[in-house]
């Protein structure tokens, strides 16, 4: 059976059983679980809602070195060599080990970091936790039981630190 419509005449003497059968109107295929292959320039710039952030996970058996950045939730669990610079939360769980510079919304520290937190709003050492380095964050909550090297500072926005300078005679600087 051909796929296409004949337009050339039958020719004479020819059964109607060989002649072109007019195909019925066929059907656009369903495409429920089909992603465009190039989505819409709107979607591709609008930023992620809060929902639709994913996360990335790093099994305890890998050891990784690089840079992370982006939106994005992050789950250590082996080892990680680099920054990590996300708009999301980080989870360094028991056992796993990160050396290097970090900014995250909320950082959660269960095994060790080596480096310093920038700018978190919430950072919390769980009782596994062994960090060294400095934290900067909106707030901080450490368990019992783990272990600390460096400067903390936290509860401090820039409204109370330049109010706090100032009345310190440092004028604006930090």
């Amino acid at each position: 059976m051909a796929l296409w419509k004949d337009s050339t005449p039958a020719p004479a003497g020819a059964s109607p059983a060989s002649a072109p059968v007019p195909m019925k109107e066929s059907r656009e295929p369903e495409r429920a679980n089909v992603a465009p292959l190039n989505p819409a320039p709107e979607a591709a710039r609008r930023p992620k809602e809060r929902g639709e952030i994913k996360d990335s996970v790093f099994s305890g058996g890998l050891n990784i070195e690089g840079k992370i950045e982006g939106t994005g939730n992050v789950r250590i669990a082996g080892r990680f060599k680099g920054d990590v610079h996300i708009d999301g939360d980080l989870v360094i769980e028991a056992g796993a080990h990160l050396t290097g510079q970090v900014r995250a919304n909320l950082v959660v520290v269960a095994g060790e970091l080596q480096g310093n937190v920038e700018s978190a709003r919430r950072v919390e050492l769980a009782d596994t936790a062994v960090m060294t380095g400095d934290v900067k964050a909106g707030a901080l909550t450490v368990a019992a039981g783990s272990r600390m090297r460096g400067q903390v500072e936290f509860g401090w926005d820039e409204k109370h630190a330049k109010a706090h300078n100032e009345a310190r005679g440092l004028g604006s600087g930090a």
